[in-house]
């Protein structure tokens, strides 16, 4: 292993509180405390909460079809490489193998890491970049991480409608049969990123009753 690069682990998504219609990637390094914003749309967002969640689309998304394709062809991805930081943008690398020759393509970060999550390969990235773009995240209860969640304020304003000001009731209390159900319509429909959201919070109080049993 070369000891000038560190190891990243996809750690979570929230949204952009700078750019709208945009995401942040979090990146945590693996076995340190520093994580690394990055920027990403929603298309790429949405594959990669799928993946996060577990959410099994009834129709491959681009990144399944790469994946499947290399694999099918008996090409392997076997590592993800950020490796430049420039005004703001991060340039990722990906090498992949058939056994006898090796290709290094240059590629999105957020694509990259959409597909190393497919293919479960390897992530990493420079000292100076964790250096440059890195901060601290304080660890704070499963409960209170607010990563891959909508913040509580912004869904009660889009909770309200019209004039009469009737409040819809928020997906938290729901109960598991309606969670289940609005779960599979948001598949059929392929809104994936708010299917995670949902996902996610049926897993939590499938956990409590689990828990309470």
């Amino acid at each position: 292993m070369d000891n000038h690069r560190i190891k990243l682990r996809v750690m979570g998504l929230s949204y952009s509180q700078l750019q709208s219609g945009a995401h942040i990637l979090i990146l945590a390094e693996v076995n340190g405390p520093r994580r690394i914003p990055v920027v990403i749309g929603s298309p790429e967002a949405q594959s990669i909460a799928i993946k996060i969640e577990g959410i099994i689309p009834p129709r491959p998304v681009t990144h399944d079809l790469f994946a499947s394709f290399v694999h099918a062809f008996g090409v392997s991805l076997k590592e993800v490489f950020i490796y430049k930081f420039e005004d703001g943008i991060f340039s990722s690398e990906m090498t992949f193998t058939d056994g006898e020759r090796t290709v290094v393509l240059d590629a999105r970060t957020s694509d990259a890491i959409a597909i190393a999550m497919r293919v479960k390969c390897s992530i990493y990235t420079t000292p100076e970049i964790i250096e440059e773009t890195g901060f601290l995240m304080e660890v704070v209860p499963a409960e209170q991480n607010n990563l891959n969640e909508p913040n509580n304020d912004s869904d009660e304003n889009l909770n309200d409608e019209g004039d009469d000001n009737v409040r819809l009731p928020r997906p938290e209390n729901y109960t598991i049969e309606e969670l289940e159900r609005t779960l599979n319509q948001l598949i059929d429909r392929e809104d994936y990123e708010e299917a995670s959201k949902i996902k996610a919070i049926l897993d939590r109080k499938r956990n409590k009753l689990n828990t309470n049993e």
